[in-house]
């Protein structure tokens, strides 16, 4: 069955990929974005509708103006570091915006919704995989004001009959296989973008932040996961709210773990460039490693993830960095 889809955030990384995907299923896409951080030139699968989920009079004409069947939400301020010096402001848009939202998607009858969560919301993990009853205790505001959204969802569902999937990713990564579209950050802060850049040169200095974690080689290591697997993860949960009421929660990983320095050495596998780094301290707020246990994806939404080898995910990624887009 066709469906009528606002992307909320569909013009930045991961929203841009699942609009195309949710296109690619023959349903209709509505991006909603302020481009704050999106690009317009990543819109290619439907309309753009430019505003700010915290706008509740703009929200209530976007929902006045067209039926939509459910909400893909994607807008958040997502940097851990810079949610550290700026909490309010993360605060502000991850929870007061969504809540915005939700109160226009209630005005709106719009009863499903598919959330863009992170594995920021567990904090430093108590075992090697971390599952969906691992302890959620965020280090950062970033991971607190996501944890505090999902919160809202399923106190939604209860009081609301609000249908949503929280959908709890490891580390995005990767282009599509065409390189239409790619990470583009700005600033970047994310390893694997600012590696690839270093090694074609234009970009800064890579900077490695701490090699003192208590891990295998000190660096830490992160579960890297192809932004088209999150993709088709959340065609998997928009088909999943069809027949499952309440609030739900899932994690979306390849369920193994890279250091910084073995992404270093798949970086320069892939791209046969050197690749000159310096150290720098710790960041606050950095666990020393997080790698996802997806079983429930597996079983639940019968997602598994396609990319699961990191230099395959590099060199997609690649491909868009030698000729990016925009």
């Amino acid at each position: 069955m066709t469906h009528h889809i606002l992307v909320c955030g569909g013009a930045g990384y991961i929203g841009s990929h699942a609009a195309r995907w949710l296109a690619g299923a023959g349903h209709r896409v509505t991006v909603l974005d302020n481009l704050s951080t999106g690009h317009r030139e990543a819109v290619r699968w439907g309309e753009l509708i430019e505003a700010d989920i915290r706008d509740r009079e703009a929200l209530r004409r976007v929902f006045a103006a067209q039926r939509y069947d459910a909400v893909m939400h994607f807008c958040a301020l997502s940097l851990v570091g810079e949610s550290m010096a700026r909490p309010y402001a993360y605060y502000d848009n991850n929870v007061a915006g969504t809540l915005v939202l939700l109160e226009a998607m209630r005005e709106a009858a719009v009863e499903r919704l598919v959330f863009s969560s992170t594995a920021a919301v567990f904090g430093v993990p108590q075992q090697p995989l971390i599952d969906e009853d691992h302890p959620t205790a965020p280090i950062n505001p970033y991971g607190a004001s996501k944890l505090m959204v999902e919160r809202m969802l399923a106190d939604a569902a209860s009081a609301y009959g609000l249908r949503s999937v929280a959908l709890r990713y490891f580390n995005a990564a990767g282009a599509t296989p065409s390189a239409e579209i790619g990470e583009a950050h700005q600033p970047e802060t994310h390893l694997i973008p600012n590696a690839l850049r270093a090694a074609a040169g234009s970009g800064d200095p890579l900077r490695l932040f701490g090699n003192d974690y208590p891990t295998r080689d000190g660096t830490c290591v992160r579960d890297y996961v192809h932004v088209d697997d999150l993709a088709a993860a959340h065609l998997a949960a928009l088909e999943y709210l069809a027949v499952h009421p309440g609030a739900h929660r899932f994690n979306l990983g390849n369920g193994e773990g890279f250091s910084v320095l073995e992404v270093i050495a798949a970086v320069r596998e892939v791209t046969g460039r050197d690749l000159p780094f310096h150290w720098e301290p710790r960041r606050a707020g950095d666990p020393p490693t997080l790698v996802a246990a997806s079983a429930r994806a597996r079983q639940e939404l019968g997602w598994t993830p396609r990319h699961a080898d990191l230099a395959g995910i590099i060199a997609s990624a690649w491909r868009w960095h030698a000729q990016p887009r925009f």
